[in-house]
């Protein structure tokens, strides 16, 4: 009997497997750069490529701050004091809002629960104390071309699981990634910068 699976990153989008609503995590020493160490939460993918945002990286930048540069008044705390986050290398100086539930925006993709918006009419909702009650602000997005994430994948550069809101709107920035590591089972120790060391 032959084995013939196309194993391309062609071969895998073929095959169907859609990231779109998954969790990427960076391997230590696999992804270097902007993206190392990173927990990643794709919100669309297809034959073209891959869209996806940071998680767990907050910037010194807090909401307040961000109203006041696009000449919004927010004073709604504790929103105000929100971080805003690095959401990935491309295109930083723009915005991009993952909320739930979906709401009814301008510029806005449903992902199934979640919904990731990129018009100002939400940040407005959340002025006036009508947004969305979950949250999660970022400049800049993680992106890969046609074929790119898929070729990243087979490098092991990444791990991928069903993404869970609950680590993105209730767990704190910092111990993001580690929580989704211990949903897989993985301890987090066992991918610390020991690796090859007995």
């Amino acid at each position: 009997m032959t084995d013939d699976k196309d194993n391309s990153p062609e071969g895998t989008r073929a095959r169907g497997i859609d990231l779109s609503n998954q969790f990427l995590l960076a391997m230590p020493g696999m992804v270097e750069g902007a993206l190392a160490g990173s927990l990643i939460y794709v919100c669309e993918h297809t034959e073209r490529g891959a869209l996806g945002l940071v998680i767990n990286r907050p910037t010194d930048l807090t909401l307040a701050t961000l109203f006041e540069r696009i000449d919004m008044k927010l004073e709604i705390a504790p929103v105000k004091d929100t971080p805003v986050f690095f959401g990935g290398p491309v295109q930083t100086d723009r915005g991009f809002v993952l909320h739930a539930p979906a709401g009814d925006y301008t510029s806005s993709i449903k992902l199934g629960e979640l919904a990731l918006t990129t018009s100002r009419d939400v940040l407005q909702a959340v002025a006036d104390g009508k947004g969305p009650p979950r949250l999660l602000v970022t400049l800049g997005y993680a992106g890969w071309g046609a074929g790119q994430l898929e070729s990243e994948l087979s490098q092991n550069a990444w791990l991928s699981m069903a993404a869970d809101t609950a680590i993105i709107f209730e767990v704190e920035p910092e111990q993001r990634y580690p929580a989704a590591l211990k949903l897989l089972g993985i301890d987090p120790v066992m991918l610390a910068g020991g690796a090859g060391h007995a």
